[in-house]
């Protein structure tokens, strides 16, 4: 048995275990102890459980899986219903929950749900300055702040674009894949640099659509590159070419692939952020490296020539190979997660955790490496 099919094997067995004990609940954050923090009534990360789920259903087939996942649906209902809970993240929510439902099962209110979810998103563009806002307003911020982030982008929304993709086709409606397609160039021209390195988040006057400049919100500076965010951003573009097949979008997804490469340490597992000053704390992010093992394995996919192709792949493989070794909980007698030294938010003192969406892409980039090809993106 190959080191990535032990690794998908321990993986479905830690998932399989851990079922029972989050119930309806969804992991967060890792404990110490081996344990989850639950999300909160409206978190970011709710999809990535639903989305470990389905994906092991997709590879065992098992029913256990269908039926844990299942059970997180009328969550996701609920948080419909809270539309002031909702913000760009829906891709994250809802891809990786009702729409891999409706993919894998062919279930019809899941389908709806998810196109649902896809005009939610949608109504968020900002056509003055052809992006889809970020954020909403959170209580406690300043007035300035809030203002600037009514014209505020961020990496991550590339992740979230396939959920209009999807609704464009199921619905044959080419508004919704228009949306799409003008905030991955808004951000292609704007939140990438010209090295191929990304801001964390881009600024615009939200009435005339005006760019005012990037900064970073997770990031060590605004002229750094925060290392997730990078990966974000190989596997975002990589998914919106795989939708449009516009080459900007594979030009885009190859550059920012090669300046994270070029800054990769040597086991290939990225601290968190690629432009550290010496003296700055060297976290590690498991996630950031998961994140990226899975964007350059689509990368590769989406690749007719085969030497780059190739290449891509083989640093996946290296990321994967090191993540499989040094990484993973495997060794643990109890755990609630798949990957260790995830750094979520260093500049609030979270930086050596299980990450509910280190797991997931972890879990996605072993598929991939197997050979799988259906995805819920």
């Amino acid at each position: 048995m190959s080191i990535v099919d032990e690794a998908l094997t321990q993986a479905i067995r830690t998932i399989q275990s851990t079922v029972p004990r989050m119930g309806r609940d969804r992991p967060s954050i890792g404990r110490a102890d081996g344990s989850y923090e639950r999300c909160h009534a409206s978190h970011w990360v709710d999809g990535f459980w639903s989305g470990q789920l389905w994906l092991a259903y997709a590879a065992t087939n098992k029913t256990f899986f269908l039926d844990a996942a299942r059970q997180q649906r009328p969550y996701f209902i609920d948080r419909l219903n809270r539309t002031a809970t909702l913000d760009h993240d829906m891709g994250f929510l809802y891809s990786l929950s009702v729409v891999a439902d409706y993919i894998m099962t062919g279930d019809h209110i899941a389908r709806d749900l998810g196109l649902q979810a896809a005009t939610i998103l949608a109504q968020r563009f900002n056509p003055a300055g052809k992006f889809i806002r970020a954020w909403n307003d959170w209580d406690g911020e300043s007035e300035d702040f809030r203002q600037r982030k009514h014209g505020k982008i961020i990496i991550d929304c590339m992740e979230n674009l396939a959920l209009l993709f999807w609704a464009a086709r199921e619905t044959d409606d080419p508004q919704l894949s228009h949306i799409a397609t003008a905030h991955a160039t808004t951000t292609a021209h704007y939140i990438v640099r010209a090295d191929g390195s990304t801001y964390h988040t881009y600024e615009f006057d939200p009435t005339t659509g005006t760019p005012q400049g990037g900064f970073t919100f997770q990031g060590y500076a605004d002229k750094s590159c925060w290392s997730r965010g990078q990966s974000w951003a190989i596997h975002g573009f990589a998914q919106t070419y795989q939708y449009t097949h516009e080459p900007l979008f594979l030009d885009v997804a190859q550059r920012t692939a090669d300046y994270a490469i070029l800054h990769l340490p040597e086991d290939g597992v990225a601290y968190w952020d690629y432009d550290l000053p010496a003296d700055e704390p060297r976290y590690r992010d498991s996630s950031a490296a998961a994140i990226m093992a899975a964007g350059l394995l689509l990368l590769a996919d989406n690749l007719e020539e085969r030497l780059k192709a190739d290449y891509y792949r083989a640093v996946a493989l290296h990321i994967l190979h090191n993540l499989t070794q040094q990484y993973t909980t495997a060794h643990l007698p109890y755990t609630e997660g798949l990957l260790l030294h995830g750094a979520a938010y260093v500049r609030k003192g979270q930086t050596d955790s299980m990450l509910t969406w280190g797991d997931y892409f972890y879990l996605e980039a072993l598929m991939r490496a197997r050979g799988h090809t259906r995805f819920f993106w």
